[in-house]
């Protein structure tokens, strides 16, 4: 079940109150990161979508990460036990909606599950927001490999909601870069913990068949 944070005694109380005033309390981290083994892994599974894949690790490390787990509301701090994703989605008219689907620590449950949630609103069209906040907002822009990036934002819609687009990747001395943008509340958090988060993504990337299994495993 979520819980509060204990404010009174969170080292950053004076952070949280100073930003949580702002007009645009919003920063944005943009790096590429190293996919080279990943991409050499899914190589060998033709059936396992590659941006399913790295939304996996991003959530997973998310969920690893306690401030990306904190939501805004009203005047204090959710933590959420678990965080799940939601997902653009382009449709076969060059329109897109979104999908929504769970976290789950083994990739082969995740995957099926977020598959089968984007096969349905790719089938149906139909654009359906939701107001949850126990999610990741997740952005892919094939066509660019960016080095900058900003969202499109509405006051009352989830404000505290982190933001996570992948571009382009490209190839550079055989290895293979894959842009993301990570955009956060600085009320909730600093630049300290984006970088924790994303020194924790390279670091399970470099390893992703222990997180993803051997060859052969989710051939279905």
């Amino acid at each position: 079940m979520p819980k509060y944070l204990d404010l009174a005694n969170w080292a950053r109380r004076d952070l949280f109150e100073f930003f949580r005033g702002y007009e645009r309390p919003h920063f944005n981290v943009c790096t590429r990161i190293d996919v080279t083994k990943l991409f050499k892994l899914l190589r060998d599974r033709p059936g396992v979508s590659v941006s399913l894949a790295y939304i996996y690790f991003a959530l997973r490390v998310a969920n690893e990460i306690e401030p990306f787990r904190y939501r805004l509301k009203e005047d204090k701090v959710i933590v959420h036990d678990v965080i799940n994703g939601g997902s653009t989605v382009l449709l076969p008219n060059e329109s897109f909606s979104y999908a929504y689907f769970d976290y789950h620590e083994n990739f082969e449950t995740f995957f099926l599950g977020a598959a089968k949630s984007i096969k349905r609103v790719q089938a149906e069209g139909l654009l359906k927001p939701t107001m949850r906040d126990d999610l990741i907002y997740f952005t892919i822009l094939p066509w660019v490999s960016f080095t900058s990036f900003a969202h499109a934002r509405t006051p009352g819609r989830g404000e505290s909601v982190p933001r996570i687009a992948f571009g382009k990747f490209t190839v550079e001395n055989k290895r293979t870069l894959l842009p993301i943008s990570v955009e956060v509340h600085h009320a909730l958090m600093d630049g300290l913990h984006v970088g924790r988060y994303l020194n924790r993504f390279e670091e399970a990337l470099r390893n992703p068949e222990n997180y993803l299994g051997r060859k052969n495993q989710l051939t279905r």
